[in-house]
């Protein structure tokens, strides 16, 4: 009979080299780069949004000041999102090209010689 205390009975017992992986000292650094880079930015990122949004909704004499031609803040507002968007992408990048991929690179070798 097939009933769900069967079926977890004959699950295989979880692989603990994972486990081991993720409590290593190493992997704990790379979570830590990992975090100290990426919540930082989400919050300033979020921030200059949220700052570009209320601006749009509550200072909207402030956004239509023309400054070149038709060309006013908000305009220069919203391209500047896309700026800081590739910005940040940028700046990940070479984070994790110096900070993140090396350790990472250690922490998948030692993985894979140890499930040898």
């Amino acid at each position: 009979m097939d009933t769900p205390a069967t079926r977890e009975a004959e699950r295989p017992a979880p692989d603990t080299s994972y486990e081991r992986l993720q409590a290593s000292e190493e992997f704990q650094t790379l979570r830590r780069r990992y975090r100290n880079f990426a919540f930082p930015m989400t919050i300033a990122f979020l921030t200059w949004y949220l700052l570009y949004v209320l601006c749009s909704n509550y200072a909207s004499d402030f956004m239509g000041i023309k400054l070149v031609g038709s060309i006013n803040v908000a305009f220069v507002f919203g391209l500047l999102q896309f700026v800081s968007t590739f910005l940040i992408a940028w700046l990940y990048s070479r984070h994790a090209d110096n900070n993140l991929d090396p350790l990472a690179e250690d922490v998948r070798s030692r993985f894979e010689e140890e499930a040898r």
